[in-house]
């Protein structure tokens, strides 16, 4: 009897099992039942932002279903650093929806681009008042489920000393770059017109060195025919005498 029962329950157990399972798996292959899969929403994590200025706040996002204009909603909304309440910053469906009031009036534009699944925005002029976290939040239906991308938001006064010393160095390297292509191309022209003024000096000598050889190979024979002119009339002479 015993191992009767223990039979009879194993195979109750296994057969709820079995329905079990197929209640977790029907909904993948029972027509009309969509599967509905997670939205993938990608923020930097950090942004800094100089008082006044304006910062792009970058939200892509990933979809396995098609994106079209009429399908995706995008809502960004703030929590600020302090204790406060979540407020509306701007939302997007099929047209940018820009806040109305608020602190954000005036302060919000669509930088994105549905079809490219770019939700970003960008904020202008932004105040101290702007510090805090921002959500991003897309979905594209059927995907209505995911992690939204948080972007936390720090406006300075000035740029931070990473990003000048950033920037005092990408200036001083182009300074001193051209600095050196400045002086290499001085060097070789200074070096090209020399070499110039030097071959120029010598095709004008060298029509002079001619002539003076010339002239000093004539003058030499010359003299040696005087030499010999002179030696002849010696001879003469000396012959006259002797007679």
């Amino acid at each position: 009897m015993c191992r009767r029962s223990l039979a009879t329950c194993f195979s109750y157990l296994n057969a709820l099992f079995k329905m079990c399972n197929c209640a977790l798996v029907a909904p993948l292959f029972v027509p009309g039942v969509l599967r509905v899969s997670g939205m993938e929403v990608f923020t930097s994590s950090e942004v800094e932002a100089v008082n006044g200025t304006d910062v792009r706040l970058k939200c892509t996002f990933k979809s396995e279903h098609p994106v079209s204009q009429s399908s995706a909603v995008v809502s960004w909304n703030f929590r600020p650093l302090a204790q406060g309440a979540e407020e509306s910053v701007f939302y997007y469906q099929e047209k940018a929806y820009p806040p109305t009031e608020g602190r954000f009036k005036g302060h919000v534009a669509w930088s994105g681009d549905i079809l490219r699944q770019d939700a970003s925005i960008v904020l202008k002029d932004v105040l101290f008042a702007f510090n805090g976290t921002y959500t991003c939040q897309v979905r594209n239906l059927p995907d209505v489920h995911g992690i939204n991308g948080e972007v936390v938001l720090k406006v300075l006064n000035k740029a931070s000393v990473s990003e000048m010393g950033l920037l005092a160095a990408a200036i001083g390297g182009a300074i001193v770059v051209g600095l050196l292509l400045l002086a290499v191309f001085l060097v070789v022209r200074h070096c090209r017109r020399n070499n110039m003024e030097d071959l120029e000096q010598d095709e004008r000598e060298m029509p002079e060195t001619r002539e003076l050889r010339e002239g000093a190979l004539q003058s030499k024979a010359i003299q040696e025919n005087e030499l010999k002119f002179n030696l002849m009339q010696e001879k003469e002479l000396q012959a006259v005498e002797n007679n």
